[in-house]
């Protein structure tokens, strides 16, 4: 729940800011033109075809080059993170009404996402339901604290094959999958071809926390002491893997001592975008140092 279990500090703090961001969700808030509401059905609904409230935020022209409107994939992961946290912390701080609060808002949230979410076409979650493209978002829905998706069902099992399949490679994972209308994989040209293509195929590195994050909570999530072993081996390849790409992007390629905002979708996967990205560092070095 906490880093350093500091639950004084957070009750006094936070408590009461978290209750209201939960309760300006579930009634309704329009921050930005983002139109953010608690459908009935347990799920969040946010953004417009006009506006980006996801980090896939590219526009050009004031137009948004993936529009992700509607119930997102990660945002209703969050959504069910959020009030699983306030859940326990409600539980941690002896409130009961807002307990029961917490609890039903959650599980509401996962009986309609795990009925909704899933495509069965794809074998993987749609990444705005009505939206089938293959994309890397669908991974918070195992990343997160508290998985929204059990990590060790048969649907789990086929979101991660889906995601090594169509977007993993050893500089992150794509945006979009090939063959995916629009999909591009490499980043150059003008400035409308960039940000066209910026979220359309182009692979990102700090995505790879994401896929750790689901692997360690698979493993976390596995009973049987043979599988878990696989589990545990096949994180170690990743982490093995991860180090050996990034210690010679680092000292040979791109920018020295530093990792690239984006890389090509194809061979060489060429450094692209700005020269040394923060999140990019942060997420290769949590694989490498195991965190």
């Amino acid at each position: 729940m906490t880093i350093h279990g500091d639950y004084i500090f957070i009750k006094e703090e936070f408590y009461t800011i978290l209750e209201e961001i939960i309760e300006n969700y579930s009634n309704g808030i329009d921050v930005d033109n983002n139109n953010i509401y608690l459908d009935d059905d347990g799920l969040i609904v946010s953004g417009t075809q006009e506006t980006q409230n996801t980090w896939m935020d590219a526009k050009y022209n004031g137009v948004a080059v993936t529009p992700r409107n509607g119930k997102a994939v990660e945002v209703n992961s969050l959504w069910y993170n959020a009030n699983k946290v306030m859940e326990k912390l409600s539980e941690k701080f002896n409130q009961s009404v807002n307990y029961t609060k917490y609890k039903k808002l959650a599980k509401k949230c996962q009986t309609a996402f795990n009925k909704k979410f899933y495509n069965e076409e794809k074998k993987c979650l749609y990444d705005v339901l009505g939206d089938g493209k293959i994309r890397p978002n669908q991974l918070f829905a195992l990343s997160l604290s508290y998985p929204i998706i059990k990590p060790n069902s048969e649907k789990a099992k086929n979101i991660i094959e889906t995601v090594e399949k169509k977007l993993l490679n050893p500089y992150g994972l794509k945006t979009l999958a090939k063959g995916e209308e629009n999909y591009v994989e490499i980043y150059e040209g003008d400035s409308k071809k960039r940000d066209t293509s910026y979220h359309q195929g182009i692979t990102w590195p700090w995505l790879l926390g994401l896929y750790y994050n689901a692997l360690k909570n698979i493993v976390k999530d596995t009973k049987n002491k043979g599988q878990k072993k696989k589990n545990e081996e096949k994180i170690e390849k990743f982490v093995k893997k991860t180090n050996k790409t990034f210690k010679k992007e680092i000292y040979e390629n791109g920018c020295i001592g530093s990792i690239a905002e984006l890389y090509d979708s194809k061979q060489p996967y060429l450094p692209k975008g700005a020269i040394a990205q923060g999140w990019s560092v942060a997420e290769t070095f949590r694989i490498i140092l195991k965190k």
